[in-house]
């Protein structure tokens, strides 16, 4: 599965957050951080529902960027 993940800038460094799959979000300093931060909280979060035998969201979000002038 792939997930979308929206990282945005901080007065302290960088969040990030899957939009379908909700409560999951992490923040770091640096965005090399972040980034690994994201992933192993949604692999830490997709693992936890399977265990309680939860439905796993499926990615349904795209995301792309928008160069304006």
């Amino acid at each position: 599965m792939r997930y979308a993940v929206v990282i945005s800038q901080t007065d302290t460094g960088y969040s990030a957050y899957p939009p379908d799959l909700p409560g999951v979000g992490v923040a770091g300093a640096t965005l090399d951080e972040v980034r690994q931060l994201i992933e192993e909280a949604i692999e830490f979060h997709i693992e936890g529902l399977r265990l309680h035998g939860e439905p796993v969201p499926e990615p349904t979000t795209e995301a792309y960027t928008v160069d304006v002038a």
